[in-house]
C-alpha cells in the first residue's frame, strides 16, 4: 500500500514532513517524495491528514477495565492503541501463575506483551489473604516467555531489604533473562517515596515508576535516573508545565495504568495525549512520548516509529491539537470499530471460556447483619470512645488517617451518630476468617451500602455502609453472583456490575459493564461517595502499598511501616474503659 499526501510525524526530528509512506506485508519499507507502486497495488489518498504511530502504553491492567484480553483489544486499538504491556497482578492476586497464563494465552489483534507481577500479593501473606502468590521459583518460570518484556511494578519496598523476598524476585528475574539488557527492565511503585528510600528502590534496579507525581517528584526521580510513567492523575497543568520547562521528554511517556469501563468506551491512551495537548504540551511532544519513548523504554525497537523496518501501524489524524481520529491501521490494516478476529470463545457472545473454577472464586458463606458488630475492647464500659477513621483524598487514591469520638450505648458503639461509615473486609478464598473493620469519615452520608469482590490487590470482599443489614444484603450478593459490585440504598439493590471470572472482569461486551458501572457510580454518589474517580477510590480502600492507612482482611494498616493500627486510639477511651485494643492484627 502506498500513502500519499499525508502530514507524516518523524519521531527521530519531532516535526511532520509531508512525504509519501509505502507498507508491504505489514511492514513500513519506505519513505519519501514521489514514491510510485505498481498500477494494481492499493493507494491511500491521505491530503489534509496527519500521520501517526499507532500509540503503545506499556504500563496498565486490563483488569482494570473489568474485562478480559480479547474484549479489551476490541475496544483499545479502534482508539489508536496498537501495543500494551499489561501488568496482570489482578488476576494473579486471584489464580496465581494459571491465571497469569490464561490472560496471555488469549488471542487479540491488539500486540499484547507482559510485566511479571512481581507483588503478588502486595506486601505479605501475613498481612492479606490472597488466592495466588507469585515468588522467585514462579518468576522464573514464567520469565522464559518472549511475551515477557519486563519484571511488573514492585510494590513491596519492604521486601527490598536483605532476604525480603521482593530482592529475591528481582533476582531471579535477572538471573531467568541471562544478562540480557531486558533483565533491566523492571517497573516500580514509589508514592511519596523520596530521598534515601527512593535511592534505595533506584539501587535494586527500580528504574521506573507511574505513581502519583508532582513537579519536585519528578525532577528528583528523573535525577536519579528514573524513567516516569505519566498517568492521568499526573497530567496536571504543573506537572506538564514542569515537563516542558525542564525539556524532560527523553525521561517521561504516557500512560493508562487503571481505565474503568465507562471511560474505555470513550478511548483509551488517545486521550492522554489530547489532554496533554489541552494542558500545554505540543502535540509533537505529546505524540513522541505515548509513541516512540514508551518503545524504546521496552526496548520495542520494531514500533513506535514511522520508518522502514517498522510495523506499520499507524493512526490518520482529522485534527492534529484535538487528537481526532480518522482511521487507525494495524500492520498495515484497517482496523474496523468493534471489529474481532481473535479466537473463538474468548468473545463476542461466547462466556465460558476460562476454567468452571475461575467462576466459582468467592468462597463464602452467607453473611447476617451481627457479623457487621465492630467489637469494642474487652471489659469497655465507657460512653464513649475514640476510633481511628479513615478519609479520602480528592484527586487520588490515597487516604488519611483520623480520629473521631463515638458514643457507647448499652455495650454497643454508635459510630452512625458520629457521622461515620463502617468498613468491613471479609476473606473471600474459603477460610471462613472473621470481619476486619474500619471506620469511613467523609464517605457515605445517606442510608445503604456499596461492597465488592474486587478490592486491590488482594480482592477479598470489601463492604462500606451505614446500615448494618443493607452491608449484609450488598455482600452476600456479591458471593451469591460469585463477584461484582453492588449498591444497596434503603434495604433494597440499587444497582450491580456483574463481575464472574474471578470476581474481578466480566466476559460481557465492555459497552454493557460501562452501563451497569454508570448506574453504580450515580448510586455511590447519590450515598454521598464524592471523588474524582470514585469507584477506584473505592476499590483501593484495600491497596496496602497506597499511602497513608488501608484495610485488609487482617485489620487496618499503616502503609509506611506495615504495623497493623488499632480501631481504637491507645490511650484515648473513656476513663471506665480497659484501653486494650480491639484484636485488629
Amino acid at each position: 500500500m502506498l500513502i500519499t499526501g499525508a502530514l507524516v510525524f518523524n519521531v527521530f526530528r519531532k516535526r511532520f514532513e509531508q512525504q509519501d509512506v509505502l507498507i508491504r506485508d505489514g511492514m513500513f519499507v519506505d519513505q519519501g517524495a514521489g514514491l510510485s507502486v505498481p498500477a494494481d497495488e492499493e493507494r491511500l489518498d491521505a491530503r489534509g491528514l496527519w500521520m501517526v504511530p499507532a500509540l503503545v502504553d506499556i504500563h496498565m491492567h486490563i483488569e482494570s477495565s473489568m474485562t478480559v484480553p480479547a474484549e479489551f483489544s476490541r475496544l483499545a486499538l479502534p482508539a489508536g492503541t496498537g501495543t500494551v504491556v499489561a501488568d496482570p497482578h489482578e488476576i494473579a492476586n486471584v489464580f496465581g501463575v494459571e491465571g497469569i497464563r490464561h490472560f496471555m494465552n488469549a488471542k487479540t489483534d491488539l500486540d499484547i506483551f507482559y510485566g511479571l507481577p512481581s507483588s503478588v500479593p502486595s506486601t505479605d501473606p501475613s498481612l492479606e489473604t490472597t488466592g495466588g502468590v507469585i515468588g522467585p521459583e514462579e518468576i522464573a518460570a514464567l520469565a522464559e516467555d518472549p511475551r515477557v518484556l519486563c519484571l511488573g511494578e514492585v510494590m513491596n519496598a519492604h521486601g527490598l531489604a536483605e532476604g525480603g523476598v521482593t530482592g529475591k524476585i528481582i533476582a531471579a528475574f535477572k538471573k531467568a533473562r541471562s544478562g540480557a539488557p531486558s533483565a533491566l527492565l523492571i517497573e516500580g511503585h514509589c508514592p511519596r517515596i523520596t530521598g534515601s528510600a527512593l535511592s534505595a528502590f533506584i539501587a535494586a534496579g527500580v528504574w521506573a515508576d507511574h505513581t502519583h507525581q508532582t513537579p519536585s517528584s519528578m525532577r528528583e526521580k528523573i535525577g536519579k535516573g528514573m524513567f516516569i510513567e505519566v498517568q492521568r492523575k499526573s497530567l496536571t497543568a504543573e506537572n506538564v508545565r514542569a515537563i516542558v520547562d525542564d525539556a524532560l521528554f527523553e525521561h517521561i511517556a504516557l500512560v493508562t495504568d487503571d481505565v474503568m469501563p465507562d471511560d474505555l468506551v470513550k478511548g483509551h491512551l488517545n486521550l492522554l495525549v489530547r489532554e496533554a495537548v489541552r494542558l500545554g504540551m505540543r502535540p509533537e511532544d505529546a505524540v513522541y512520548c505515548a509513541t516512540y519513548t514508551p518503545s524504546r523504554r521496552m526496548m520495542l525497537h520494531d514500533r513506535g516509529a514511522i520508518a522502514p523496518g517498522r510495523i506499520a501501524d499507524f493512526i490518520l489524524l482529522r485534527d492534529l491539537a484535538g487528537f481526532e481520529i480518522a482511521s487507525v491501521y494495524k500492520r498495515g490494516k484497517r482496523v474496523e470499530k468493534g471489529a474481532f478476529s481473535g479466537k473463538a470463545g474468548a468473545f463476542p457472545g461466547n462466556a465460558g471460556a476460562f476454567p468452571s473454577h475461575f467462576y466459582t472464586s468467592v468462597r463464602r458463606k452467607p453473611l447476617m447483619r451481627e457479623h457487621f458488630v465492630p467489637p469494642l475492647p474487652p471489659e469497655f464500659q465507657g460512653g464513649e470512645i475514640r476510633c481511628v477513621t479513615m478519609g479520602i483524598e480528592p484527586h487520588s487514591t490515597f487516604t488519611r488517617r483520623g480520629s473521631r469520638v463515638c458514643p457507647v450505648r448499652d455495650g454497643t458503639l454508635r459510630w452512625r451518630d458520629a457521622g461515620l461509615c463502617l468498613i468491613a473486609v471479609i476473606e473471600r478464598y474459603g477460610h471462613e476468617a472473621p470481619a476486619r473493620f474500619g471506620f469511613g469519615e467523609g464517605m457515605l452520608t445517606g442510608t445503604g451500602a456499596l461492597a465488592t469482590s474486587l478490592a486491590h490487590d488482594h480482592h477479598n470482599l470489601l463492604v462500606l455502609g451505614t446500615c448494618e443489614a443493607d452491608m449484609a444484603l450488598a455482600a452476600n450478593t456479591v458471593i451469591a453472583r460469585q463477584g461484582g459490585l453492588v449498591a444497596v440504598r434503603d434495604g433494597a439493590i440499587a444497582a450491580f456490575v456483574p463481575l464472574p471470572v474471578g470476581g474481578i472482569v466480566s466476559e460481557a461486551p465492555v459497552e454493557t459493564t460501562a452501563e451497569s458501572l454508570r448506574v453504580f457510580r450515580a448510586v455511590m454518589e447519590a450515598l454521598g461517595y464524592r471523588h474524582q474517580n470514585g469507584i477506584m477510590s473505592l476499590c483501593t480502600l484495600s491497596l496496602l502499598v497506597s499511602p497513608e492507612l488501608k484495610i485488609s482482611d487482617k485489620g487496618l494498616f499503616d502503609v509506611s511501616s506495615r504495623q497493623p493500627v488499632p480501631l481504637y486510639e491507645a490511650g484515648a477511651l473513656d476513663e471506665a474503659g480497659s484501653g486494650r485494643d480491639n484484636g485488629a492484627e
